[in-house]
């Protein structure tokens, strides 16, 4: 890993074990400018606050900009298995988190995997796993895409200090793709390269960032 000496540190968030799996075997980590953690939360808003503030709250990690990542629901007809979603802002209970950066993100993401559809727009959060009527409603408030942990995720890190924030999401469940039960998210191949993909495109958010040095 090549790092510049005083670079803020990133912090990317998962819940699931697969995702850190794809997260950490998405090659080496030549790209980023300062030392990398990837954190597995657990699922569930409640452990993604929870893991999110116990790791920032320590001082290899105070500083670091936060990138909430894994897989989500889409919400819009006509969404698959495989695009990306790119938050402008989660929303959770405790309101909302504006994203940094998204503009970079979605050039970089189509750059580097081309003829991936990235949608862009609000990210809702929620605590459980959404099913069929719900997704209308959710719609219905503007959102495009729901986890379960980003909002949680950025809230917490804004909460601990201030820091640049963003959360990108690969679909892996969409209204004509619903899933049957979470465990299902391992049949999920296409998502699953797609987020083993993604990597370097974290790198060069990262990199961009106008990050105090000390």
């Amino acid at each position: 890993m090549s790092a510049t000496p005083g670079a803020a540190p990133l912090l990317i968030a998962c819940a699931l074990g697969i995702e850190r799996l794809a997260l950490r075997t998405g090659g080496d980590r030549g790209g980023a400018e300062g030392p990398v953690t990837v954190l597995r939360t657990g699922m569930g808003p409640l452990a993604a606050e929870r893991a999110v503030g116990r790791a920032l709250a320590g001082p290899a990690l105070s500083r670091a900009a936060v990138l909430a990542t894994g897989f989500c629901a889409g919400l819009a007809p006509g969404m698959h298995p495989g695009d990306l979603v790119v938050a402008e802002e989660t929303r959770g209970p405790h309101g909302t988190t504006p994203c940094v950066g998204t503009d970079l993100l979605v050039k970089e993401l189509t750059r580097a995997l081309p003829g991936r559809t990235v949608h862009t727009g609000p990210l809702t959060g929620s605590d459980h796993v959404v099913r069929g009527p719900q997704r209308p409603a959710l719609l219905a408030t503007g959102a495009i895409a729901v986890d379960m942990e980003s909002a949680a995720t950025l809230h917490s890190a804004v909460r601990a200090g201030e820091r640049p924030v963003a959360a990108v999401r690969v679909v892996v469940d969409a209204p004509e793709h619903e899933l049957v039960r979470i465990g299902t998210v391992r049949g999920g191949i296409s998502a699953f390269r797609v987020l083993r993909a993604v990597l370097p495109v974290f790198f060069e958010w990262h990199r961009s960032l106008l990050l105090p040095r000390r």
